[in-house]
């Protein structure tokens, strides 16, 4: 018998697998899942004693300590998702365990050093290129694959892909700019795939995100975060993981969600569509912030301008291109 469903707990009874639950957004969204009442599967490379190639001390083990000390019920598995063998054993597990998978999250690579890198087309280091793609974006539709093999015989299902940038841009070389873009760009197609069979896939990006990482950058801690503030006024306007956490479970709550399937959405516009707000009460809006554009080099600021040209003349001659198109095929 499935579990009865309270207002505090909208998730109840559903299965969650979030990838790359180790740190930043996955670690976030892992906790939102278990607060909303889901089963949580929390999945990475880093364990104790055994680190991920980042070499952070942050572990699964601990992020699913997190949601069970939060009253939540938490599974953390060593899973390499570049390897599909891994991937396919775990889904197996939970398929054996529950009989069902609802919610698969994938934030792999999220903070990876290597995507990090700056560097413009020409000055690109390609050494790590294949490493990049494989943990970037492969692992992803391994990922994606066996979650659609699961979800499709129960004809229900979310699929999510975490990203950077609510616009196309995001990364800064090649290798980056090539991964992020894909993770927007497939969940239009694997939406458009799954439709039919009832499962709703998107991508979300968390708006400028207080994750482990960043607060190390400005040198702060969650408790005294504002302070980096000084460094970069946009900081101010900062959320934390467990923001964009709360947006994806509420896309996982919304029982209208298929009508988002295939897009791009933020935890900001989220945020503001289903009343949510961070831990501490505020509801950060990265959408509507008036960025502070002085703490950026000038070079910084034109490639955007450009860019930005280039994108909005790009997109609306494709959208002219795909309403002809559109008209061609037979009602």
């Amino acid at each position: 018998m499935a579990k009865k469903r309270s207002a505090g707990k909208p998730l109840t009874g559903r299965v969650a697998l979030v990838a790359g639950a180790t740190r930043g957004a996955g670690r976030g969204i892992a906790r939102a899942l278990g607060e909303a009442g889901a089963t949580v599967y929390c999945t990475g490379r880093s364990v104790k004693g055994k680190p991920s190639p980042y070499g952070r001390s942050e572990t699964i083990e601990e992020t699913a300590a997190m949601i069970k000390a939060a009253g939540g019920t938490a599974i953390a598995l060593r899973v390499d998702h570049t390897n599909e063998k891994e991937v396919r054993a775990l889904f197996r597990r939970i398929m054996r365990a529950h009989k069902r998978i609802d919610i698969v999250v994938d934030s792999v690579a999220g903070e990876d050093p290597l995507m990090g890198l700056y560097g413009s087309l020409w000055q690109a280091d390609l050494n790590k290129a294949d490493v990049i793609f494989r943990q970037g974006l492969t692992s992803r539709i391994i990922t994606a694959k066996h979650a659609a093999l699961a979800m499709i015989p129960a004809k229900r299902g979310l699929i999510i892909e975490v990203t950077e940038n609510d616009m196309m841009g995001g990364g800064g070389n090649p290798m980056a700019q090539a991964v992020k873009m894909a993770q927007k760009v497939l969940p239009l197609f694997w939406g458009a795939e799954l439709a039919s069979h009832g499962v709703a896939v998107m991508a979300i990006t968390p708006g400028f995100l207080r994750s482990e990482s960043m607060l190390e950058h400005f040198g702060v801690t969650e408790d005294n975060w504002r302070d980096a503030g000084k460094k970069d006024p946009n900081f101010l306007q900062s959320e934390s993981p467990l923001f964009v956490g709360r947006a994806v479970a509420a896309l996982a709550a919304d029982p209208k969600v298929q009508v988002r399937t295939g897009t791009l959405v933020s935890s900001w516009e989220l945020g503001r569509d289903y009343g949510l707000t961070d831990y501490d009460g505020r509801r950060p809006d990265w959408g509507r912030h008036k960025i502070d554009f002085s703490v950026l080099p000038a070079e910084w600021i034109d490639l955007f301008r450009t860019a930005t040209d280039l994108e909005l003349e790009w997109l609306t001659t494709l959208a002219k291109r795909t309403r002809r198109f559109k008209a061609k095929i037979p009602s």
